[in-house]
């Protein structure tokens, strides 16, 4: 920490030498640490940021979210920005997600159709709904951390965990924050 912070190091190239450095100094009790990750769960991790990188790189979420944000209908497209949220943030980091879609919703909430509060709620919750699924960081961590004969299991119940927010949280959390107050000075 105080050679990243203090002296601007990489953190994860420090974070390398201090493991490099502990495997040295200490090779009988980390004899067997490989051994304990669940490699599975590493790989699917560094794809998935790998792939939301590039489609963030590339403009893919601001062009869908800007596509939203130009419908005409400005209820609707609260709606499907809350969706685009869900979706994206399921194998994203939340905060990035909603970083990039609130100033989309931004000329919804201009017109006055939509409701500022109700609307930012509403894509705030409909992206952190879904942060428990295994593509995200803390789904991962379930994952990795269940024993072995476990995994195949706990996977497949945080992807329909995962899968079952997608589909409702945008249409429950748009009924609840931003219809109810929509049209209302």
């Amino acid at each position: 920490m105080v050679a990243a912070l203090g002296f601007g190091l990489s953190i994860g190239l420090t974070a390398f030498a201090a493991g490099a450095l502990l495997q040295l100094a200490f090779p009988k009790s980390s004899a067997l640490a490989e051994q304990g990750i669940a490699w599975g769960v590493v790989l699917l991790v560094c794809g998935i940021v790998t792939y939301v990188a590039a489609l963030q790189r590339w403009g893919t979420v601001t062009a869908v979210g800007s596509a939203v944000a130009a419908l005409r209908a400005p209820l609707f497209g609260a709606l499907l920005l809350c969706a685009v949220g869900a979706v994206t943030s399921a194998f994203a980091s939340s905060a990035g997600i909603l970083s990039a879609l609130v100033p989309l919703a931004a000329p919804f909430i201009a017109q006055g159709h939509v409701p500022a509060t109700g609307l930012i709620v509403a894509l705030a919750l409909s992206a952190t709904v879904v942060d428990a699924t295994p593509f995200s960081t803390v789904g991962a961590l379930v994952v990795a951390n269940a024993r072995e004969e476990e995994r195949p299991q706990v996977y497949r119940g945080l992807l329909r965990w995962g899968a079952a927010m997608v589909l409702s949280g945008p249409p429950i959390t748009w009924l609840l924050f931003v219809l109810p107050a929509a049209g209302r000075p």
